[in-house]
């Protein structure tokens, strides 16, 4: 019974870590931002933002991008909610969103976090309360 109970445990352990290890990898970023490194601003609004940086799941810097639907007159939420969706988003950080964005995010199962700072501080404070 004994060597079951700690097979068992060393098997949980293992899935455990290899779930948490994946997670981590599949994890990607997107900070509506002003500049284009993470010591930029934090955009007031995510669907008429400059554009965008991209973070990994451990909070590396990847990438930054224009927002292509910036000036679009009227629904700009949903369309940047595609967008970054297409690129593998699946947090979006902002210092406010859009119902519109609001209703986008949801419908695609993307997480989003309200912050005002900068978007290396944002993606931390993600991070550490995920």
């Amino acid at each position: 019974m004994k060597k079951k109970s700690v097979f068992s445990l060393l098997v949980f352990l293992v899935v455990s870590f290899a779930v948490s290890a994946v997670s981590a990898d599949m994890i990607k970023i997107a900070v509506a931002s002003d500049g284009k490194t993470a010591f930029s601003a934090v955009d007031i609004v995510a669907a008429r933002s400059s554009g965008f940086l991209f973070f990994d799941g451990s909070g590396k810097f990847v990438e930054a991008i224009n927002n292509p639907h910036k000036a679009v007159r009227g629904g700009a939420g949903p369309r940047v909610v595609n967008f970054l969706a297409q690129k593998g988003v699946n947090v979006i950080i902002a210092q406010s969103f859009g119902k519109k964005m609001g209703d986008a995010m949801k419908a695609k199962g993307i997480s989003h976090l309200e912050f005002k700072g900068n978007a290396g501080d944002a993606v931390r404070k993600y991070l550490e309360q995920k």
